[in-house]
C-alpha cells in the first residue's frame, strides 16, 4: 500500500461516526447490513449516514450491493488487512514477528 492511499484510508476512519460505521460492518461479517439497519443501530440520520457511507466507499473501506430496493454495505476486509499490514510492516525492526499484531507485536515481545 502506498502512503497516499494509507492517508486517505486513515482519514476516512478519523471521524467518530465513520469509525463506528466501519466497526459495525466489520462485526456484521461479509453479508453486511442494509443502510436502514446501520442507521438504526447507530442512531444516525439518513442524510448524515449517506454522507459517511460515501466517504468510506471513496476510501475503499466498504462495498455495496443492491438486493431489491435495499442497499447493503459491507466492510472491505482486504482493504482493512492491507492497511493493518502497512501499519505494521516495520514491526520488530523489520524482523519476522511470531506474535500477531492484535496481540501487540511491537510491545517489545519480539526483542
Amino acid at each position: 500500500m502506498e502512503s497516499k492511499v494509507a492517508v486517505t484510508t486513515l482519514a476516512a476512519l478519523a471521524q467518530e461516526t465513520r469509525l463506528s460505521i466501519f466497526r459495525l460492518l466489520v462485526t456484521a461479517g461479509p453479508e453486511g447490513l442494509a443502510v436502514g439497519r446501520i442507521g438504526e443501530a447507530l442512531g444516525v440520520a439518513p442524510a448524515t449516514l449517506s454522507f459517511h457511507l460515501k466517504e468510506l466507499a471513496h476510501a475503499g473501506l466498504v462495498g455495496t450491493r443492491q438486493e431489491g430496493r435495499f442497499i447493503y454495505y459491507s466492510a472491505n476486509y482486504a482493504a482493512m488487512n492491507e492497511l493493518l499490514s502497512f501499519l505494521t510492516e516495520n514491526c520488530c525492526n523489520g524482523a519476522p514477528c511470531s506474535i500477531p499484531a492484535a496481540a501487540g507485536c511491537c510491545d517489545g515481545a519480539c526483542n
